[in-house]
């Protein structure tokens, strides 16, 4: 992805469980300093997803890492950012804290 420019990647989920699921995800951003670059402009992240049984769905992110990035002598030798979720079965009555909010 060139800073700058918007990119849309897909994730994959399946349940392999006889049961629906309900869950939600988080993200990461690897190396940590790059997260302040990094920008979601639509995620299925802190949203409820429903997953029924045995269910497999592409879940998408589009995003830009900012262009002041390139430009960050921190970030000189940066030249990989990773982005992965997790996925949390979501409990009744318990809400996932957002990050940064208390």
């Amino acid at each position: 992805v060139v800073p700058g420019e918007t990119a849309l990647a897909f994730y994959k989920a399946k349940n392999p469980t006889d049961k629906p699921i309900i869950g939600i995800s988080t993200y990461n951003v690897i190396p940590f300093e790059a997260g302040q670059y990094f920008n979601k402009i639509q995620c299925f992240c802190f949203e409820e997803q429903r997953l029924n049984p045995q269910e497999e769905v592409d879940m998408p992110v589009f995003f830009y890492i900012d262009p002041e990035f390139a430009e960050d002598p921190k970030m000189a030798k940066v030249d990989l950012i990773t982005l992965s979720y997790t996925f949390f079965e979501a409990k009744e009555g318990h809400k996932l804290a957002l990050p940064g909010y208390q």
